[in-house]
C-alpha cells in the first residue's frame, strides 16, 4: 500500500515528525547517527538491565508509576471541540471534547501518548476520529523529548498524567469501564508500562508498533491489550513484539489482541479502525 494511502498520526506538517520518516533519524552535523532500534536496545541493556527479564519485558519499582486520578461526578463545564489542557509551559497537550456531549451520557476515554520527539498535536487524524464515534480524547506533551520511563525510570510525566486526568475527569463524565491508555512507539511501550501499573483505572491499552514493557509482581487490575506491529519495521523490532512483549503479556494473564500488518513503523487506517472497534466495542455511551 503506499504511504499516501496510510494513515499517518504524525505527519510533519502538524509539527512534530513521524517516526518512520527518514529526517527522524537525521543527526545534527559532526554527530553519529542513532536509531530508536539501537536506543531501545541500549535502554534495556543499560538503564533496566538489572531487572531485564527477557527482550523486551523488565521488571521495575510500580509505586511510582501509581496513578491517582480517579472518573467521578464533573465539576466544571467542558470546552467542546479542541482545547489545550493549559497545565504546562511549552509542552502542554490537548483535550479533546465531542461536540455532542451534554454531560449525561458517559463517554468512554482514549488518553493517546505520542512517540520520541513528537508531541500531542501529532494525533492529526484522532480528534476527527472522537467527534464520529463519541468518545473523549486526552492527548498529553511528554515532559522531555520521550517518555521518562523510557530513559529510566518513571517520575515527571507520570505526575503531569494524573494532572492531565484530573483536567479531564473535572470537565467530563467518563465511563469507567471504558478508559484506554494508548501510544505510538516510545508512546507505546510507555502505555504498557504505565497500563500494566494502573490496571485498576485503564480498562484498555492500546500500543501501536512497542519496544519493550516494564512490568511487575504488583499488577493491579485485568486492561485488555491491543497490540500491533508492522513487519518491516526497520525502528523498532517486530521480532521482539512478536516472540517477547506479546507472549509476555499473554504469560501474565493479559488477554492480548495481536495485530501484525505489512508495512513499517507506522499506524496504518485500518490498523486505527480495528483498535477503535475493538475499544469501544459498537456500544453507545453509558449514562
Amino acid at each position: 500500500m503506499e504511504a499516501a494511502e496510510r494513515e499517518r498520526p504524525f505527519p510533519a506538517a502538524s509539527g512534530g515528525w513521524d517516526e518512520g520518516d527518514p529526517r527522524a533519524l537525521t543527526p545534527e552535523p559532526g554527530r553519529r547517527r542513532v536509531t530508536r532500534r539501537a536506543f531501545v536496545d541500549r535502554v534495556l541493556g543499560a538503564a533496566l538491565a538489572p531487572a531485564l527479564l527477557g527482550c523486551g519485558v523488565a521488571r521495575g519499582a510500580r509505586q511510582e508509576a501509581r496513578l491517582g486520578a480517579r472518573p467521578g461526578p464533573p465539576t466544571r463545564e467542558p470546552t467542546h471541540g479542541r482545547s489545550a489542557l493549559g497545565l504546562g509551559s511549552g509542552r502542554d497537550g490537548l483535550l479533546y471534547v465531542p461536540r455532542s456531549y451534554a454531560g449525561e451520557a458517559a463517554l468512554p476515554l482514549l488518553v493517546a501518548l505520542h512517540g520520541a520527539g513528537g508531541s500531542a498535536g501529532n494525533w492529526a487524524s484522532y480528534p476527527e476520529r472522537a467527534e464520529a464515534l463519541g468518545f473523549v480524547l486526552l492527548a498529553p506533551d511528554s515532559r522531555g523529548r520521550t517518555w521518562d520511563a523510557v530513559q529510566g525510570g518513571f517520575g515527571p510525566d507520570v505526575r503531569f498524567l494524573d494532572q492531565a486526568l484530573a483536567h479531564t475527569f473535572e470537565r467530563c463524565r467518563i465511563d469507567p469501564g471504558r478508559i484506554a491508555l494508548g501510544g505510538f512507539s516510545d508512546g507505546a511501550s510507555y502505555a504498557l508500562s504505565l497500563g500494566v501499573a494502573n490496571g485498576d483505572l485503564f480498562t484498555h491499552l492500546i500500543a501501536y508498533s512497542p519496544g519493550f514493557y516494564v512490568t511487575d509482581a504488583a499488577r493491579p487490575g485485568e486492561p485488555r491489550v491491543f497490540v500491533s506491529h508492522g513487519r518491516s519495521d526497520r525502528i523498532l523490532s517486530f521480532a521482539r513484539t512478536e516472540r517477547s512483549i506479546v507472549p509476555g503479556l499473554s504469560h501474565e494473564g493479559y488477554d492480548v489482541a495481536f495485530h501484525p500488518f505489512d508495512g513499517g513503523h507506522d499506524v496504518p487506517g485500518e490498523i486505527s479502525d480495528a483498535a477503535f472497534a475493538w475499544f469501544l466495542g459498537g456500544q453507545p455511551p453509558t449514562s
